[in-house]
């Protein structure tokens, strides 16, 4: 080969230009997020962190962002309305639309706000941001009630529109939306955070492009898309032998009285390519929880598997591009026909998100147990000096065990956060009489699945209506190799009183009056491995700490502790374990044994 044809094949973007560009895409994300989490109004969006920041290359394909299974495709609905050949510098779009953008957004409080990044005339990628909006109108506050039945009842809708053109924001647009919100001072707030991210992220490409030239930048993302899809499809042909996988999970109910709903999930590997299928999934539910799944979900789904621990690797488009197709069947749960609802989507996202997982483990690798789904509660009210109030909260539950460690504890969703005490009391007509671990929710295994936590709520105000969402209490998050599954959550009003009474953990219109007292337990993550090869010693270290109970330890683990409860008894322990329970195939079935496969 010639040395002028090599020149002219060589990258533009060299190995040290590269690695200093990624470093700086990360950066540019972190500071974006940053920015939104410091100038939001919302509590959902500035202490829980429900936003996502990203950058996209100019034909709409992620170059970095932070995983989230929620997110779809967000750049390309808005080229069906805008051709890239008609945008302008300065631009910025908008839209919530789940239908309109095929599940993009996935649920109508997920506002997308997209810029396009000019260079010397050109596209050269895509700033994005995209927040949780506490209240967009709809049939209750907070707009995504169990009692949806339809998407119009879950808040205005807002298909793809140029927001501001050539730096010109429409603000009769946002007028609009303002007015369609019981709470439109916090909206403006947060509204204004993501413009600034969007902002941000055009700035931080366009001094990329300054310093090391559009051409070098833009071969940059190439490479990156291809560094990540190149080790995405090793890995997968490393886990995944030839050959065809099921697994299948559940959702325990809609909201409406029905239920449950089978997730299945079928991956099939061979000469031909990759193909994952849910099309064998149950039809579209009446109640919220249906999930109109955009392909590029599950594809970042099995991504993330695929990329972990490598440091090196951004999660982007190029991870997806190791399946070659995802197939799934109109007026199922996961590809409902408008308008169904999708307010709740939230927990058959997680009940899918730990079933890529189960398929890992049913093709023969080794991957996480089953998380718990998290759990969402919203108090709508007026406090004592007449003004309204929405404490929309989501509260951490216990993940699954990993083939190498515990579960993580007390976490909520994907890096959120609960709420602080300080600031919950502060902003809200609330007491936290109560948060701390619960006890034995983490599932039995040689690791332990994640505790999920308990935490009592006190109403200051006159009265309140409780929505409350639930999941896994009839079907726990599922253990492997001889984990157990995971504890169930439970919602309790006035414990311990002569008023005690267990509310319907997936119910909206749940009175509470001035010193009622709600306990939420949330679940925990599935065990990994037989609890008998526990070491002895972190049993007694987690019972110390009460994640795990004397009871427990003894029954599920076999170690028997000391009269004091400060030491093992080795020999009595010893004994115990030489009467092992079997192990009853790869997943722990228990309530399983209709679905697993």
């Amino acid at each position: 080969m010639s040395a002028e044809v090599q020149a002219a094949d060589a990258p533009v973007c060299d190995a040290v230009t590269l690695e200093v560009i990624r470093g700086a895409l990360r950066a540019s994300q972190s500071e974006m997020e940053a920015l939104i989490e410091r100038t939001a109004m919302s509590a959902f969006i500035r202490e829980k962190k429900d936003f996502f920041v990203a950058l996209f290359d100019a034909t709409g394909d992620m170059i970095v962002g932070a995983y989230r299974p929620s997110f779809g495709d967000p750049v390309r609905p808005i080229f069906e309305f805008y051709p890239p050949d008609q945008m302008k510098p300065g631009d910025l779009y908008w839209y919530n639309d789940c239908y309109g953008s095929k599940g993009s957004v996935s649920h109508s409080p997920d506002q997308v706000f997209v810029a396009p990044i000019f260079v010397d005339g050109e596209i050269i990628a895509f700033a994005q941001s995209w927040a949780h909006f506490a209240d967009i109108g709809g049939m209750r506050p907070g707009s995504i009630s169990p009692d949806c039945t339809d998407i119009f009842q879950e808040g205005i809708i807002v298909p793809p529109v140029r927001l501001a053109e050539a730096g010109v924001v429409n603000d009769e647009l946002l007028r609009v939306f303002f007015r369609n919100s019981r709470f439109p001072d916090m909206l403006k707030g947060d509204t204004r955070a993501c413009f600034a991210a969007v902002r941000l992220g055009e700035r931080r490409i366009g001094e990329l492009a300054e310093r090391f030239g559009a051409e070098v930048v833009v071969d940059a993302f190439r490479q990156l898309g291809d560094r990540s899809e190149q080790a995405a499809v090793e890995r997968l042909r490393e886990t995944f032998q030839p050959g065809s996988y099921r697994f299948a999970d559940s959702v325990d109910h809609d909201g409406q009285g029905n239920g449950p709903y089978r997730l299945s999930m079928e991956l099939t590997v061979d000469d031909n390519g990759v193909v994952l299928d849910f099309s064998d999934s149950d039809d579209q539910a009446p109640g919220p929880i249906n999930y109109l799944v955009n392909p590029a979900v599950p594809r970042a789904m099995l991504g993330m598997y695929l990329l972990a621990g490598d440091p090196t690797l951004l999660l982007n488009a190029g991870a997806g591009r190791a399946i070659d197709e995802v197939v799934l069947r109109e007026g199922s749960v996961l590809q409902p026909k408008w308008p169904a609802p999708l307010g709740q989507r939230g927990l058959t996202m997680m009940r899918l998100l730990s079933s890529t997982m189960g398929l890992v483990n049913a093709a023969g690798g080794e991957s996480t147990a089953a998380n718990c789904a998290y759990v969402i509660y919203f108090a709508r009210g007026v406090g004592d000096d007449g003004t309204p109030f929405l404490m929309s909260d989501g509260v951490g539950v216990g993940y699954g065990a990993r083939p190498y460690a515990d579960g993580i504890n007390a976490v909520y969703y994907v890096a959120q956060e609960n709420y602080p005490a300080e600031m919950m009391e502060q902003t809200y007509p609330a007491r936290l009489r109560a948060y701390g671990i619960h006890c034995d929710s983490g599932g039995p295994g040689r690791w332990r699945g994640g505790c999920g936590v308990v935490r009592e709520i006190e109403l200051l105000a006159e009265e309140a209506t409780f929505a409350i969402r639930i999941d896994g209490v009839q079907k726990p998050a599922w253990g492997v190799k001889g984990g157990h599954n995971g504890g169930a959550g439970r919602a309790v009003l006035n414990p311990g009183t002569p008023q005690e009474r267990e509310l319907d953990p997936f119910s909206d219109g749940n009175v509470l009056r001035r010193g009622d007292i709600l306990r939420l337990q949330t679940g925990g993550g599935g065990g990994w491995g037989h609890p008998y090869d526990r070491e002895p010693e972190r049993v007694l270290a987690d019972v110390l700490a009460q994640f795990v109970s004397r009871e427990s330890a003894l029954e599920d683990y076999g170690v028997v502790l000391s009269s004091d409860g400060e030491s093992v008894d080795a020999a009595a322990t010893a004994a115990r374990r030489q009467d092992r329970p079997p192990v009853d195939g790869l997943f722990h079935r228990g309530e399983y044994k209709d679905i697993l496969e």
